[in-house]
């Protein structure tokens, strides 16, 4: 039986009401209580043990990774900034006669974005027909993995196992 403070990490005391379970101090350095607090005992204790103890994940050492998950969010966010179609745009789904890919397209006065995201484990390869006023013959990585050029706005695009794109049209 666990007790107050011997929890080894996020979610492995579910008898716990609520979400306690998974609400833990923020690790922001490997320093005592992850630097989150100098106080003797927390409410609910920083994880300080295994993989996801504060030693070995937190802000600070995020921060000096360049592929961690803080900074790959961190370039997410600043991406998703950029493109305001997203967020107050119109969107639409597009057909991809593949049940493991979603394509959204989305519109905002003379901006569009196009995401595709592959929810397989293998790799797709999508045909996309951007019927659009400006055509969409052009599509630019958001993420600086290229371009595609399609002939009347029809593209082919391939997405890695459980990959996503996002493509500026035109």
């Amino acid at each position: 039986m666990l007790r107050y403070g011997e929890e080894i990490g996020m979610g492995e005391n579910l008898r716990l009401k609520e979400r306690d379970a998974i609400r833990t101090p923020m690790q922001w350095t490997n320093g005592r209580n992850g630097g989150f607090s100098t106080s003797e005992r927390l409410v609910r204790p920083a994880i300080d043990k295994g993989p996801y103890g504060f030693d070995a994940v937190n802000v600070e050492e995020q921060l000096r990774r360049p592929g961690s998950l803080l900074r790959w969010m961190i370039e997410l966010i600043r991406i998703r900034k950029e493109c305001p179609a997203i967020g107050a745009g119109e969107w639409r789904i597009l057909p991809t006669r593949s049940r493991h890919v979603l394509a959204v397209l989305y519109t905002r006065r003379d901006s569009a974005v196009l995401c595709l995201h592959n929810f397989d484990e293998t790799p797709r390869e999508v045909k996309l027909d951007l019927k659009m006023p400006s055509g969409g013959e052009r599509l630019r990585s958001l993420f600086g993995n290229g371009e595609s050029h399609g002939s009347a706005g029809r593209h082919r695009l391939r997405l890695e196992p459980l990959g996503y794109d996002w493509y500026r049209v035109g």
